[in-house]
């Protein structure tokens, strides 16, 4: 287990240093949604608010948006940041977590930060990642205190319906154990978004924000939804961390959200040129295997022939375009693609990963 005095994140190392290509695919979220569109006005905003736990306005406005009750939202530093202190309000030193494989980095990083030990089920590529509750069952222990998901799945894509979360559920009930659903990529699925898991029942946590889906990341509007008295604890923990959020990205939040319509039909019109381009990618190389997934912003095929590191190089040295290698979720063999960039960036950028695989086979 990582010394806590050196923790890290080998992928948040990658997404801030090596992700600077003019064709950038290893983007997970939508491209930044310009402050201009906003209806934002100077005197909307001030530098200092009130000294409590989380800003009204903003809490109310998130807990609208989940149809859940104030006294739920935590608001947080991004999904990261709802994701530690879900976890930090849940688990202690020792105790096991159970999460699903592959998974994002980070969520294993934290947990063992944290001092627990980490477990895991399957997601296979030839059952579509889909979970499989009995599968869950069989890895949980009288030390089980937490199962973590993502939802859509990082970093395939892949979505879980609402009777395999409430069997889930059953399950960790069952040992008096919780839930995590990470959804932030579910956020992509605009007005077809199925309801929160925490509606599923107060053994579920839920976390998200406006990073991914909307290209607001820079507000750093996450949240956690959860039970009252765990919402209280994690408030406590965060007292920690940060304290109190910048006043200013809290103000403009509360636009964001009061103008998520117009956010959302933007994100909604790129992603729909994107997926076009992605398909049209897809069924020109017999190179790849892949799970499509209708939804979401990312995609993880498999490169049938050749090695992804490979792929990876020649894409940064020769076509100035970078993707995320799949080693950074244990799939070697895997690399995923962002489609939440500019269209024609998009488009040449897929043009040139279809160059670079064509170089790697003809060698």
């Amino acid at each position: 287990m990582p010394s806590r005095t050196h923790a890290r994140s080998p992928y948040m190392e990658f997404s801030k240093f090596r992700t600077s290509a003019t064709y950038n695919l290893a983007a997970s979220g939508v491209m930044s949604y310009p402050l201009a569109d906003l209806p934002v006005k100077l005197e909307d905003l001030e530098i200092d608010g009130t000294d409590e736990y989380g800003f009204a306005p903003l809490n109310e406005r998130l807990a609208r948006l989940n149809g859940v009750e104030p006294e739920c939202v935590v608001a947080a530093a991004g999904t990261s940041m709802a994701n530690h202190l879900a976890m930090a309000a849940t688990v202690e030193p020792g105790d096991e977590v159970l999460l699903e494989h592959p998974t994002y980095e980070l969520l294993i990083s934290v947990a063992q930060y944290l001092g627990a030990e980490v477990r895991y089920f399957e997601r296979r590529m030839e059952d579509g990642f889909r979970i499989y509750p009995e599968e869950v069952e069989q890895q949980m222990t009288p030390r089980t205190r937490l199962i973590v998901i993502t939802n859509l799945h990082n970093p395939t894509g892949s979505q879980t319906d609402e009777d395999t979360l409430r069997v889930l559920g059953d399950i960790a009930k069952h040992h008096n154990a919780l839930v995590l659903v990470d959804e932030v990529y579910l956020e992509a699925l605009f007005g077809q978004r199925p309801r929160p898991a925490i509606h599923l029942g107060e053994q579920f946590m839920v976390t998200s924000s406006l990073t991914k889906a909307y290209g607001l990341s820079g507000l750093r509007c996450g949240w956690v939804l959860a039970a009252p008295e765990l919402a209280e604890r994690m408030w406590h923990i965060n007292d920690l961390y940060g304290v109190n959020a910048a006043h200013p990205a809290e103000r403009l939040s509360v636009i964001a959200l009061d103008n998520l319509d117009r956010v959302a039909a933007r994100a909604k019109q790129l992603l729909g040129a994107n997926r076009r381009a992605l398909d049209e990618f897809l069924v020109s190389r017999s190179d790849l295997e892949y799970c499509r997934p209708e939804f979401g912003t990312i995609i993880c095929p498999r490169l049938l022939r050749g090695n992804v590191d490979e792929i990876c190089r020649l894409l940064a040295e020769k076509y100035d375009t970078c993707i995320t290698p799949g080693s950074y979720f244990d799939m070697p063999r895997h690399f995923r693609v962002g489609i939440g960039g500019d269209p024609e960036m998009t488009r040449e950028g897929l043009r040139r990963l279809g160059m670079a695989l064509d170089h790697l086979q003809a060698n």
